[in-house]
C-alpha cells in the first residue's frame, strides 16, 4: 500500500488530512511522495523556523544520538546546562529558571500548575478565541467550543473575557484568580496582536492583585514576530513564559520560563521523563546558533513588513484585513479560507487557516524574498 493509503487506514481519525504525502525537506521547500514541490507556509505549524533539515541541527542530532539520547534530569547534562543558559540570557528576568518538557501544551499545563501552587488559587482568566493546547489544563483555557465540549467537564477554575477589553478583565480577576493567560498575538484565534494598552493593564492588574500573569509565546517565540520574544515588543515582563514548537528545529521541545515571583518549587512536585533530554537539548543549541550566525530575528522583522505590505496591496475584494507581526500573518477573507489553502495548494503554496476566514502563513524564517514574492503572486491568482 502506497503512504496515503496506509494512513487513511490505520490513522486516529483525529486530523483532517490534506492530499499530499510529503516526504523530504529543505530550507522553506518540501516535496510530496508524487515529486510535486512546495513552498512551505505552514512550517510544521510554525515548528521548522530554521528551516527543514538545517544542516547544523541535523549535524547535532546526529552527533549527539551517537554520544548519549536521554538523560532523565535527576542527574545533570553538559548539553542541557548550556543550553538553559543561553535560553535564560534571552528571557526577560535577570535569574529565570527554567523547566524543559515536550511541547507547548506541556508547557501550558506546568505554568498552570505553577501558578496555583505559588498563590494557593486555583481561579485562571484566559481569552476569547485564545489557543494554548489539547491536554486537559491547556483546553481548559482555550477557548473554541468545538475543542472543548466532547470533553466536558474540563478543568474547573478557568474563565473566558474578551481579548484585549481592560474593563471586562479588570471586572473578572479577584482574590480567587491565580493566573491570567494570554497569547501576545492570538494564532488560532485569527492572528489577532495584543494592544499595548491592555497588556499593560494586564501586569497592572496582576501585580495589584497578586495574580501571576502567564504569556503563551509557543508560536509567537524565537523570533516568530520580528523579535526573540513577542514580549519584547511590550517591554513586558510576565511571570511565566511558555514555549515550544520552534525551538529544537523539529524535534519535540517546550519549556517554562519562571520569573521571581513564582513561589513554592520544590523537589518532587513536577516533572517530565523525556523533558530537557539530550539529543532535544543538542538540536535546540543548533538552533540558536543558527538564529545568530543566521540574523533570523532581524531578517524576520524586514521580511515581515515586506510581506505584509505586499499582501495588503493586493487588489481583491475577498480581502477584509491583512494582519499579524513579523511572521506570523493572517488575511481575513470575506469567504471560507479553505477553499482558498486548497487552490493554493495546487499551484504550490502550503498555508494555513486561523478560523474559518482567515488564511494564516507561518514561513520558516529562512525563507527567501524570491519565495514570498511567489507567495504573494499565487495569493493574488487565487484572489
Amino acid at each position: 500500500m502506497d503512504t496515503i493509503t496506509t494512513e487513511t487506514q490505520f490513522t486516529s481519525g483525529f486530523y483532517a488530512k490534506r492530499d499530499i504525502a510529503l516526504v523530504q525537506g529543505r530550507g522553506a521547500t518540501v516535496w510530496a511522495e508524487d515529486g510535486r514541490e512546495y513552498i512551505d507556509c505552514t512550517a510544521g505549524i510554525g515548528v521548522a523556523s530554521v528551516g527543514h533539515c538545517h544542516p547544523a541541527v541535523a549535524a547535532a542530532i546526529a552527533a549527539q544520538a551517537e554520544r548519549l539520547i536521554t538523560c532523565q534530569e535527576m542527574f545533570y547534562n553538559d548539553q542541557r546546562a548550556r543550553f538553559i543558559g543561553r535560553l535564560a540570557e534571552r528571557l526577560p528576568w535577570e535569574a529565570p529558571r527554567i523547566f524543559l518538557c515536550n511541547s507547548g501544551a506541556e508547557a501550558v499545563e506546568t505554568a498552570i500548575k505553577l501558578a496555583r501552587l505559588s498563590t494557593g488559587r486555583s481561579g485562571v482568566v484566559s481569552m476569547m478565541r485564545g489557543f494554548h493546547g489539547r491536554t486537559l489544563g491547556a483546553l481548559s483555557a482555550t477557548h473554541k467550543k468545538t475543542y472543548r465540549q466532547p470533553f466536558a467537564p474540563l478543568v474547573p477554575g478557568f474563565s473566558h473575557i474578551p481579548f484585549n477589553n481592560t474593563a471586562r478583565l479588570a471586572e473578572v480577576v479577584t482574590e480567587a484568580t491565580a493566573a491570567v493567560i494570554l497569547e501576545l498575538v492570538q494564532g488560532e484565534g485569527g492572528v489577532r496582536p495584543a494592544t499595548a494598552e491592555f497588556v499593560r493593564a494586564a501586569r497592572r492588574i496582576c501585580d495589584e492583585r497578586g495574580v501571576l500573569l502567564i504569556v503563551d509565546e509557543v508560536q509567537t517565540g524565537y523570533g516568530r514576530t520580528g523579535r526573540f520574544l513577542a514580549c519584547d515588543h511590550y517591554r513586558l515582563q510576565p511571570d511565566l513564559l511558555c514555549l515550544g514548537k520552534a525551538m529544537a528545529g523539529g524535534v519535540p521541545m517546550g519549556a517554562v520560563g519562571i520569573g521571581p515571583r513564582v513561589q513554592n518549587i520544590a523537589p518532587g512536585l513536577h516533572g517530565s521523563t523525556f523533558g530537557g533530554n539530550p539529543l532535544a537539548c543538542a538540536a535546540a543549541n543548533a538552533v540558536l546558533d543558527v538564529f545568530a550566525e543566521e540574523g533570523l530575528v532581524e531578517r524576520t522583522a524586514v521580511f515581515g513588513e515586506r510581506f505584509l505590505s505586499q499582501l495588503r496591496a493586493i487588489p481583491s475584494p475577498q480581502i477584509r484585513e491583512v494582519r499579524g507581526m513579523g511572521l506570523l500573518v493572517g488575511v481575513e477573507l470575506k469567504q471560507r479560507a479553505m477553499p482558498v489553502v486548497r487552490a493554493l495548494a495546487q499551484r504550490g503554496i502550503l498555508a494555513l487557516t486561523a478560523g474559518a476566514t482567515v488564511l494564516r502563513f507561518l514561513p520558516p524564517l529562512v525563507i527567501s524574498e524570491a519565495e514570498l514574492d511567489k507567495v504573494v503572486a499565487e495569493v493574488t491568482a487565487v484572489l
